[in-house]
């Protein structure tokens, strides 16, 4: 059961903040909330060392302290800032969270730089009123990074500690 949680919810929270970012350019507080309350439930049950669930926290509390400042000045939107932090959470600090920072920026990059050739093209003229590409035509609207965030935070997941503890309890 244990396994169950940590193998759906994480994935089903990113998919669905990357989905959400791509069709309202909003990421609801409850995905941030779920991730980390799942978290706080998941990881002791696991026989997690309370140092290292500190830790964990503490990833999560850096990253929204940086994504705050980004969100302050108008670079991050909220819930890409939670999102991340959530997500922090749950990868730790290590090398898990570094390869998460680096595939959400690397998709990013490649995400931003899609939609600014896309908005400059013809084609956007012609898919504005379509349902899923109104806001990658839209030359005002920002970018919608929960895709980048909900996609790195994939990729990574399976390094992270708690699918390598799941991974270990249905192997045996």
């Amino acid at each position: 059961m244990l396994a169950a949680l940590i193998f759906v919810v994480f994935p089903f929270c990113m998919l669905f903040a990357a989905i959400s970012d791509m069709l309202s350019m909003t990421i609801a507080n409850r995905v941030s909330l779920i991730l980390v309350g799942v978290f706080l439930v998941v990881a002791p049950l696991t026989g997690m060392a309370w140092s290292d669930f500190g830790l964990h926290l503490a990833a999560g509390a850096i990253v929204l302290v940086c994504t705050f400042g980004l969100f302050a000045i108008g670079a991050m939107g909220g819930g890409d800032a939670k999102l991340m932090a959530a997500t922090s959470v749950w990868m730790g600090f290590g090398i898990c969270l570094v390869q998460y920072l680096l595939y959400a920026s690397l998709i990013g990059g490649f995400l931003t730089l899609g939609l600014l050739a896309y908005r400059s093209s013809p084609l956007a003229v012609f898919t504005r009123d379509n349902m899923f590409l109104r806001h990658f035509a839209n030359e005002k609207a920002g970018i919608p990074y929960g895709i980048a965030l909900g996609l790195g935070g994939l990729a990574a997941f399976p390094a992270s500690p708690l699918v390598l503890w799941a991974l270990q309890r249905v192997a045996s």
